[in-house]
């Protein structure tokens, strides 16, 4: 694989490189599974980066002579990366440069590949490993960047999230059930020149003994019946969201104290059962989580979405299967499926503490750290009234002040809404009391000199004053918008 990372860097096969080479609407058409754009910008072209976009991601037949000047033909066969077909070579899987800026990883991703590519009948085989995805990225996004000791990619498919993984984790372990994607997962180990630690077997039974800092995974969530051959990358015999059940609360004896898990996943919204109840349920003793819930599909979509991923539109089974889905949930009394993230860490509170919330705006890059944030600051909730007032604060980094007003009248506000540019980018409306607590609140005095100043220019009674901001001040702590200043030496807040 060293003979071939070589040539592929020769070539400027990178993110960037390809981008280039394709542009943006190649790049755009890609994501909808068409290559059209792709394959005119690269017209005219037979240079080994126009070659290798072909074979690699376009998935076309490119002529022997024009690959044996961008790879080693000969040892890639013997590996089953290329094959030939007829006078011209194929690329018997995806191998897709990558590049994220969060955190600077790059490289290259082996899968199998995308299916149905150009509309083309191929659904995907059962043991189909698949690629780059929105949810892989999703992944990668809510996955704590600490540094970390031992981490765990809990089905791995085709290893990308290890490859974020080893950028702050000193080992790392890759487990799938899926045997291809562990041979898969391997080949792109080798490309990137990794070190990852490879296991087979399901959920948590092949690192049994073993205890991990961080552990991050998109399993196979899809709720579906069973219709014929499983496809392993998206479901399991398991019913429901059983599987999901399992992850979370399965979690508890194989983190450290301190350790954290991260899920991209789905649940079953239940008739007669709140959403929030029925997540939160998964979460075991000694451990906390954050629950964001970012889109509801009706059985419907749900189930439109995934006979498609499956690729039989179009085939007389569409309709059969489509009524037996819907038999399904409503035999389980699905209403509706959410799609979310789901951040936990191992506390040691004898009772969880979790919060679940329908966050369905944009966030910023790096949400990892607000979601932890969150987690973290759950403990303030047990903080009696007078612990709270007792302790100097400051308000969250990056929070701006937006006011409108009338035109010609802007010493007349209509309204004032602080918000946050980091993490899930809340925003809150605040008067002149409020405001002025918040925008006091740089760690220099206790929050209830705070108060009692600013009831003093408002001209309030300051325990009434006291008495009515105080618990809205407790939900702001709980959401992260101000943070504790640690006194030196003592170790506490």
């Amino acid at each position: 694989m060293r003979r071939m990372r070589e040539d592929l860097l020769r070539a400027d096969y990178l993110a960037t490189g390809v981008l280039d080479a394709i542009g943006e609407q190649g790049q755009a058409g890609l994501t909808r599974n068409h290559t059209f754009a792709a394959s005119r910008a690269l017209a005219g072209r037979d240079d080994p980066l126009a070659t290798l976009i072909r074979l690699f991601v376009l998935q076309e037949r490119q002529p022997a002579e024009h690959v044996s000047r961008a790879l080693d033909v000969p040892s890639l066969l013997e590996l089953g990366i290329l094959a030939r077909v007829g006078d011209g070579i194929v690329a018997t899987v995806d191998v897709r440069p990558f590049e994220d800026d969060t955190d600077a990883t790059s490289g290259w991703v082996v899968s199998d590949h995308t299916a149905g590519l150009d509309t083309r009948e191929c659904p995907p085989r059962p043991d189909h490993v698949l690629g780059m995805s929105p949810a892989s990225a999703s992944l990668a996004q809510i996955t704590s960047r600490r540094h970390v000791g031992q981490a765990l990619d809990l089905g791995t498919g085709s290893g990308v999230q290890s490859l974020h993984l080893m950028g702050h984790a000193d080992r790392v372990v890759a487990t799938d059930v899926n045997p291809r994607a562990l041979t898969l997962a391997g080949l792109t180990f080798a490309l990137n020149e990794v070190e990852v630690t490879t296991k087979l077997g399901s959920l948590y039974e092949p690192v049994q003994g073993q205890t991990f800092d961080l552990i991050t995974t998109n399993p196979p969530f899809v709720i579906s019946p069973h219709l014929g051959p499983r496809l392993v990358y998206r479901e399991t015999e398991l019913e429901s969201d059983d599987l999901m059940r399992a992850v979370v609360a399965g979690a508890a004896p194989v983190l450290n104290q301190g350790g954290s898990l991260h899920v991209v996943g789905n649940w079953a919204h239940i008739s007669e059962m709140d959403w929030q109840d029925h997540v939160a349920g998964w979460v075991p003793p000694g451990c906390d989580a954050f629950i964001v819930q970012r889109e509801v599909l009706d059985p419907y979509e749900y189930i439109e979405i995934w006979l498609a991923d499956a690729g039989i539109r179009g085939k007389p089974a569409y309709l059969q299967d489509y009524r037996q889905w819907l038999d399904y949930f409503d035999a389980l009394k699905i209403e509706a499926v959410g799609m979310g993230w789901i951040t936990m860490v191992k506390t040691g509170s004898a009772t969880p503490t979790v919060t679940a919330e329908q966050w369905p705006h944009p966030v910023s890059q790096l949400v990892s750290e607000d979601l932890m944030a969150l987690v973290g600051a759950m403990e303030y909730r047990s903080w009696s009234r007078e612990e709270i007032l007792a302790r100097r604060w400051v308000l969250a980094p990056g929070a701006v002040q937006e006011v409108t007003s009338l035109p010609g009248r802007p010493e007349e506000p209509l309204h004032t809404v602080l918000r946050r540019s980091d993490g899930l980018q809340r925003a809150i409306e605040v008067d002149a009391g409020l405001g002025g607590i918040l925008g006091a609140c740089d760690g220099e005095l206790t929050l209830g000199q705070i108060i009692d100043a600013v009831a003093r220019l408002v001209e309030v009674d300051p325990l009434d004053f006291q008495a009515r901001m105080t618990p809205e001040l407790a939900t702001l702590i709980s959401r992260t918008w101000l943070t504790p200043v640690r006194d030196e030496g003592s170790g506490l807040a």
